[in-house]
C-alpha cells in the first residue's frame, strides 16, 4: 500500500466519532479505535450532549496523544460535527465510527493491505442487538471477496425492498482518502440529519470515486428500537429527497443512474408524504387531513395504503413480540474463508 507523503506510515487513519448523549457507549467506541495500531487520530465531537459523553470519552484516553475531544455548545447534527472533526484532522485516511458502534480487531490492517486502487473502501458490518453488545462476539472468518461498487449499484442498494430485511449499502462505513475529499471539495451537507452518509458517498461516486467493498467484517453496529435514524423528522425526509434532486441536477449521470435516483427519490418522498399526513392528522384531525389530499389522488392512495401497511406491521410485531430478532447478522452476504 502506498502511503501519501507527509503521513505516518504506521498510523495513517483518523477515526471520527460524532456523539450526542452517548455516555453509555462512547467508552467502548473510543477504546476500539485506539486499539487499532493503524489509527493515528481519534476525534470525538460531543454534539451538545446533556450527559457526561465528553468526560467518559476523555476517561479512556490511553495516553498515546491520539485522542482529541471537541465539545460543541449546542447540538448541530452529525454532519456539522463530522465536518468539524475533518477540520481538526490531518490523517491521510478518514473513518467514521458511530458513538454506539465499535471497530472489530484488525479492521484497518485488513482494509489497508488491499490494493491501493481505491478512494473509498468499506467492509462488512456485524449487526448485533444492543442488549447483547457486551457479550462475546463470534465473528466468522469471512473470505476476502471484493468488488468495485458502481454509482448505479450504490443507488439501487439504498432502495428498500418490501419484505426484505434492511441492508442498504449506504449503511457501510468506508475508509475515505482525504486527498479525494479535498480535491473534490466534498464534505457532509450540514443541513442534513438523515441520509447524510448516503448523500456524501453518492456525490463522491458521481465525482469519480473508486469505491471498493470487501466482505470481511471489521465493523460492529448495535441495533436498537429507539435509534436516532428511526426517529427522523418530516423535514429530514424532505431534505433527503431534495438531496437526490440536487445530485441529479449537478452531476452527469447515465440514464440508468437517473432512473434509479428517481426511484430512490420517489421512495423517500412517499415516506415524507406519510409523515406529513400524520403530522397534519395530529394537528387538524383525520377528516381535514384526508380532505387536503383529495386533489392529489395518487398521494392519497399511497398514504392510505402505507397507513394500513404500518398498522398491519404493528399488529404482527405485537403478536411476534416473544420471538427474538434474528441477530447477530451480517449486512452483506458473507462466505466463510474455508469455503474457498
Amino acid at each position: 500500500m502506498a502511503i501519501p507523503a507527509g503521513s505516518k506510515p504506521e498510523a495513517p487513519v483518523c477515526v471520527i466519532i460524532a456523539a450526542m448523549n452517548a455516555s453509555a457507549t462512547i467508552a467502548r467506541a473510543v477504546r476500539s479505535a485506539l486499539d487499532e495500531p493503524e489509527v493515528g487520530e481519534v476525534i470525538v465531537v460531543d454534539d451538545g450532549s446533556s450527559d457526561a459523553t465528553a468526560a467518559v470519552a476523555t476517561s479512556v484516553d490511553d495516553g498515546s496523544g491520539r485522542l482529541k475531544v471537541i465539545s460543541l455548545p449546542e447540538n448541530a447534527g452529525p454532519s456539522y460535527a463530522r465536518n468539524r472533526a475533518l477540520e481538526a484532522s490531518s490523517a491521510a485516511f478518514v473513518a467514521i465510527l458511530d458513538a454506539d458502534d465499535f471497530i472489530l480487531p484488525g479492521r484497518f490492517q485488513r482494509l489497508l493491505r488491499q490494493s491501493a486502487d481505491w478512494d473509498f473502501i468499506a467492509d462488512n458490518i456485524l449487526l448485533i442487538d444492543a442488549a447483547q453488545a457486551d457479550a462475546p462476539l463470534d465473528v466468522a472468518d469471512i473470505a476476502e471477496d471484493a468488488y468495485t461498487l458502481t454509482t448505479l449499484q450504490f443507488i439501487e442498494g439504498n432502495i428498500s425492498q418490501p419484505g426484505v430485511e434492511r441492508a442498504e449499502i449506504g449503511f457501510l462505513k468506508p475508509v475515505m482518502k482525504r486527498a479525494f475529499l479535498d480535491r473534490h471539495g466534498l464534505r457532509y451537507d450540514e443541513t442534513m440529519r438523515l441520509g447524510e452518509d448516503y448523500d456524501l458517498y453518492l456525490r463522491a461516486l458521481a465525482s469519480g470515486a473508486r469505491y471498493r467493498v470487501v466482505h470481511t467484517c471489521g465493523y460492529g453496529a448495535t441495533v436498537r428500537a429507539n435509534s436516532l435514524s428511526g426517529r427522523h423528522r418530516t423535514v429530514d425526509l424532505k431534505m433527503l429527497y431534495e438531496a437526490d434532486q440536487r445530485i441529479g441536477a449537478e452531476f452527469e449521470l447515465t440514464a440508468e443512474e437517473r432512473g434509479a435516483l428517481s426511484r430512490h427519490e420517489a421512495q423517500i418522498r412517499r415516506r415524507h408524504d406519510l409523515r406529513s399526513f400524520l403530522d397534519r392528522k395530529k394537528e387538524i384531525g383525520l377528516s381535514a387531513s384526508v380532505a387536503q389530499l383529495l386533489g392529489r389522488p395518487r398521494t392519497l392512495w399511497h398514504v392510505m395504503t402505507d397507513v394500513l401497511r404500518d398498522k398491519r406491521r404493528a399488529r404482527l410485531s405485537r403478536s411476534n413480540a416473544k420471538t427474538p430478532a434474528i441477530l447477530p447478522r451480517y449486512l452483506l452476504p458473507a462466505r466463510n474463508a474455508d469455503e474457498e
